[in-house]
């Protein structure tokens, strides 16, 4: 994993990369590599994996917005935190679909709880899983992985490519697959809640539309609270 910070005042962003470190201490961890930026240029140059980036708004030359949209571009799975004390800001940030937004000055245990969110979605992202079929071995991204479906005596995995069956059944599934990215809807259904498009009471349509899920009515009220609580931790 590699951190950016971007900002131009280097007393913040020199205190934030410092409360980052704290928290990494904090639940005995290592920290990962850290890298700061004082201008949005040399962050966009910079050739190097950007997989948590901290961005203020107002700098000279481009600005935040306009380098968290380029970053958005090229790595989408970027998990973006704009920093800054301006809030008219709020909407445009939102539509490249920043992670968090943080005031100035930097609040220390809100960032330690954003932080947190942020670990459980760039592990769900980054995480690999492998799936064991009769014709070998084969290793996926976890956020590769749309839904697990039961068809009769076989488990079939439905990813962004193609389809497997697993050796493995539905219960084995539940137990890997990280909770907080996948829910089981139905005995027969286990549903990776990155690629819901809609849901009612009875159907989740997932991939746009792709695939589709049971869901049992009296799972219904858990599901989207699940659903919802993903969708919090992914802004």
């Amino acid at each position: 994993m590699r951190i950016l910070i971007c900002d131009d005042d280097q007393t913040t962003a020199g205190q934030l990369a410092g409360y980052i470190r704290d928290f990494f201490k904090r639940d005995h961890l290592k920290c990962p590599d850290m890298d700061l930026f004082f201008d949005g240029e040399s962050l966009l140059a910079d050739p190097g994996e950007k997989d948590i980036v901290f961005l203020d708004v107002e700098m000279p030359g481009v600005d935040g917005i306009y380098v968290g949209q380029q970053l958005k571009k090229k790595q989408p799975d970027t998990i973006i935190f704009m920093v800054t004390s301006y809030t008219e800001y709020l909407d445009e940030a939102m539509r490249f679909h920043v992670f968090r937004y943080l005031s100035k000055p930097i609040d220390r245990k809100r960032l330690f709880r954003n932080l947190k969110d942020a670990l459980k979605q760039y592990n769900c992202a980054s995480e690999k899983v492998a799936i064991e079929t009769r014709q070998g071995v084969f290793t996926v991204p976890v956020s590769d992985i749309i839904c697990l479906e039961t068809q009769g005596r076989k488990l079939v995995i439905h990813t962004l490519t193609r389809d497997f069956e697993s050796v493995h059944n539905m219960q084995f599934w539940a137990d890997t697959l990280p909770k907080n990215c996948f829910f089981q809807s139905h005995r027969s259904f286990l549903v990776n809640l990155s690629h819901v498009s809609e849901f009612d009471h009875s159907l989740i349509q997932l991939a746009s539309h792709r695939f589709e899920a049971y869901l049992t009515r009296r799972k219904y009220t858990e599901f989207k609270a699940a659903y919802f609580l993903y969708l919090e931790s992914t802004r």
